[in-house]
């Protein structure tokens, strides 16, 4: 069995925070830690009338990746609870492949998976 990860299509996400809040329930984390943490990336004018403004789901320190869900056969929480859809879990070599096929995108590999 491979390395497992997290592949993020931040192209997509909305900045919601569902991922965090259900990795603080499904871990019993208090408010102010997470296993998957979303960062705002922006607003800034990088041309006129051009701007960068997105979020980006990253899995801290914290982050086993569900490794309980999973040994059940379910995905982490905050794949499942995503609502844009933009995390997915998978064999890191899987991951990699659809990495390369769109930009906009960030593979995240977890020690602890």
């Amino acid at each position: 069995m491979g390395a497992k990860g997290l592949l993020v299509d931040y192209e997509w996400c909305t900045g919601c925070h569902t991922c965090e809040v259900a990795c603080q329930l499904e871990h019993g984390y208090p408010s102010d830690q997470w296993g998957i943490k979303v960062h705002e990336v922006g607003p800034w004018e990088y041309a006129p009338k051009k701007w960068q403004y997105s979020y980006l789901p990253a899995p801290t320190d914290q982050c086993d990746l569900c490794g309980a869900r999973v040994a059940k056969g379910h995905v982490p929480t905050c794949v499942k609870h995503c609502q844009a859809q933009v995390l997915k879990y998978g064999d890191i070599e899987d991951l990699a492949r659809e990495l390369a096929q769109k930009p906009k995108q960030t593979l995240f590999c977890c020690a602890s998976a």
